[in-house]
């Protein structure tokens, strides 16, 4: 059975608006959502995109006299997909990334491989220069469908602070004024 919409009270309700900088606390680790599998067609296009004309990630013949046996998915397409992944949960509302630090690739990555990605709190500051936002570090980690340990990096971005955000449901992050159902819609 269905409802009809006029039976209820219609209303703009806000979606997740990702971690401001007050909703950090060092120690906490974020598993962030949606494990990823990366195929031959997004190893081939990164690297063609970023012109890494290393063989092992595009000629099958020579990979496969390599000690892998196959091509590897081009490395830095697993950093940015990996800090693609955490962005939902640690970078939102981030106004820049200062950095990314201890990057180490532990194991490769092969087409087919299914990535997941978690984040843990190690440090958080208030910024010293702009007091709109504060300095969190994390240890980003991903792992591949058999629980190996594949890529870990440290990423520290600049945080909005929530007294300095003004999404709202009407108008959430990125929306620009007016579009789409607006309050007066609702009366």
């Amino acid at each position: 059975m269905t409802t009809d919409s006029t039976d209820h009270d219609r209303r703009l309700v806000s979606g997740w608006e990702g971690r401001y900088y007050e909703d950090f606390a060092v120690g906490d680790i974020y598993k962030h959502p949606y494990g990823r599998t990366v195929t031959e067609t997004d190893n081939v296009w990164f690297t063609n995109v970023s012109m890494n004309l290393n063989p092992m990630h595009f000629n099958e013949a020579y990979a496969a006299e390599t000690e892998f046996g196959e091509r590897l998915v081009d490395g830095t397409f697993v950093i940015a997909l990996a800090v693609g992944m955490s962005v939902i949960d640690v970078s939102a509302n981030a106004t820049a990334n200062l950095g990314y630090d201890e990057i180490r690739h532990h194991a490769p990555v092969y087409h087919g491989d299914t990535l997941f990605a978690e984040s843990e709190v190690l440090s958080k500051r208030e910024s010293s220069s702009r007091e709109h936002v504060g300095i969190v570090t994390t240890e980003l980690r991903t792992y591949n469908q058999d629980d190996e340990l594949v890529l870990s990096l440290e990423r520290t971005p600049m945080v909005l602070k929530r007294s300095h955000a003004e999404p709202s449901a009407a108008q959430p992050t990125g929306w620009p004024a007016g579009i789409g159902t607006q309050p007066e819609d609702l009366e």
